[in-house]
């Protein structure tokens, strides 16, 4: 399905009809801004528990994206302590999860 978009940073001065998906259009408008921030918040969490699996989630606080760097709360010292060896590896399997580099770095708290 196609749909006329006007691009907004356009609009004041004239306006430019160009076909565009639905998806493609809320892609854009997603794209930008504090929204994009909010879901990829959500989508790292949701891509944590996914990745980790039920042992783990069992034992997650809290997951927190701050820039590139993922905050993870633990309840258990001696599985914090075991996940710190495999940090690079949890990086890769999450970015691979999202399809995207949004985490460079897990902290483990």
């Amino acid at each position: 399905m196609k749909v006329t978009h006007i691009d907004n940073s356009i609009m004041a001065k004239k306006r430019r009809a160009e076909n565009i998906t639905i998806g493609d259009a809320l892609k854009q408008y997603i794209g930008n801004g504090k929204l994009a921030q909010g879901l990829d918040q959500v989508n790292v969490k949701d891509a944590w528990f996914k990745v980790m699996g039920s042992g783990v989630a069992g034992y997650t606080t809290n997951v927190i994206l701050e820039r590139d760097v993922l905050f993870v709360s633990l309840s258990s010292s001696v599985l914090r302590e075991e996940l710190s060896y495999g940090k690079s590896k949890i990086v890769k399997m999450i970015n691979e999860e999202l399809g995207k580099a949004l985490v460079d770095k897990v902290v483990l708290r």
